[in-house]
């Protein structure tokens, strides 16, 4: 195949730049610590009392229950998601799934302006649908690589996404950026809690506002085989079990995902629970904080670039073994990071390899799963286990913190996680290089 014009390659990298404001601000910088501030009890002399907060009757420590409310969003994606993109590959109509997840992103990441202090289960709610409507949407989104991009050109194109998501997401953080460090500039109190709810209307229109730019130059798919023994659900997990059964028979494919579930494990909660370590355990200020995930954001735009690069030159399995085992170092420094200098120099290098894993592993997989017309539920596949993978570490991460009551200890973790995903790369790669010789 022939990779799709320009126009059609833009429009889809536009969506990254769409509703990467929602990773950035949301699940990154304003949001968590917005949230941290509402959640934390302080005495008369504004020293920090305690982190707990009460959800449906039951105490938490407010890190863990954000780390339980993200696992539960990725948890309903991961059993929903392979019922969606079956009915969009038989259908025909991926694009009104992409939408209808959009919307649903972007209509609580508005609702988000409503929560207060006070209105804690609107917020936790919001927080998980937003969720939802970002991951759903992607399932989708990334399905459409395979169909516009032949294969030489995947590591490029997929590359862009990541790049146009990052400079669109900075573009709106600095708006808000202003709004909630400089407020007297707009007329409003510092005290008041509007600027960093105004960052989270934005964001959803933002969100549903350029995606208009992808949804009207992506093409429509065309449907698959139609299977009228079964109902649309029954097809859906059906669709699964056949992919599943087909990755067994691909060594490569099959080591590859084993390695993929367990190093993102690792990425993904390092990204969505950094913001919350920075505050809570090195106590570093909001401003700091939202500085330093943009510095991360902005060298991960080279990063995906630089391992885009490196991949064309050594291949994508060795450059993702080493991009891994980078990984494996940040968390042990993670553990050992005490001091505000040491987070900021440990926070460029997760920004070097942040984009370039996701990237790589987005299209390491295009490259190697076997060629066919349902990519919608190969992609839904890859997506579930990158889903699965997250719930198990936000979950185990926020879990270890409830027990021991000190997050340092959730990095051991993430260290195990990283370990084992880099042993399964190496044997993917040994099955690769065996399977070329023989070939």
């Amino acid at each position: 195949m022939q990779t799709a014009p320009k126009k059609v390659i833009n429009g889809w990298a536009m969506y990254d730049w769409a509703n990467s404001a929602y990773n950035l601000v949301i699940t990154s910088t304003i949001f968590p610590a917005y949230y941290d501030a509402i959640t934390t009890t302080k005495n008369a002399q504004g020293e920090i009392i305690s982190h707990k907060v009460n959800f449906l009757g039951t105490n938490f420590e407010s890190a863990s229950l954000y780390n339980y409310a993200l696992a539960f969003a990725y948890l309903i994606i991961a059993v929903i998601s392979p019922i969606l993109s079956s009915i969009a590959d038989y259908k025909g109509n991926k694009k009104n799934f992409m939408q209808f997840f959009c919307y649903l992103g972007g209509f609580f990441c508005c609702a988000m302006y409503w929560f207060t202090k006070d209105t804690l289960t609107l917020g936790i709610i919001s927080c998980i649908l937003a969720a939802v409507g970002y991951c759903g949407s992607f399932v989708f989104y990334n399905s459409y690589l395979p169909e516009i991009a032949a294969e030489e050109d995947r590591d490029k194109v997929s590359a862009k996404g990541f790049a146009y998501g990052y400079i669109g997401s900075v573009l709106l953080q600095l708006i808000c950026f202003l709004f909630v460090l400089k407020p007297e500039w707009f007329s409003i109190s510092k005290e008041s809690s509007f600027p960093a709810r105004l960052s989270f209307l934005l964001v959803g229109l933002w969100w549903v506002g350029f995606a208009q730019i992808t949804f009207a130059t992506l093409p429509k798919n065309k449907p698959a085989q139609q299977n009228t023994a079964n109902n649309i659900f029954t097809n859906g997990f059906i669709e699964l079990k056949k992919v599943w059964v087909q990755v067994k028979t691909l060594p490569v494919l099959k080591r590859y995902l084993f390695a993929f579930l367990f190093y993102s494990m690792g990425v993904q909660t390092v990204m969505l629970a950094a913001t919350l370590f920075g505050s809570q355990v090195l106590h570093l200020e909001t401003s700091k904080l939202i500085a330093c995930i943009l510095i991360i954001q902005l060298v991960a735009i080279a990063g995906s670039y630089i391992m885009s690069r490196l991949s064309e030159i050594f291949g994508n399995l060795k450059v993702l073994m080493f991009v891994v085992f980078i990984w494996v170092l940040i968390c042990v420094a993670a553990y050992l990071v005490s001091t505000e200098m040491q987070f900021y120099i440990l926070a460029g290098v997760v920004g070097l390899v942040m984009g370039g894993i996701q990237s790589l592993s987005r299209s390491t997989y295009s490259k190697i799963m076997p060629v066919t017309h349902d990519t919608a539920s190969f992609f839904s596949f890859y997506d579930v286990t990158e889903k699965i993978a997250i719930v198990i570490g936000m979950f185990s991460f926020g879990f270890i913190q409830q027990i021991t009551g000190n997050m340092r200890n959730s990095i051991i973790a993430l260290i195990v996680f990283f370990f084992i995903g880099l042993i399964g790369l190496f044997f993917a790669l040994q099955k690769q290089q065996k399977t070329i010789s023989v070939a």
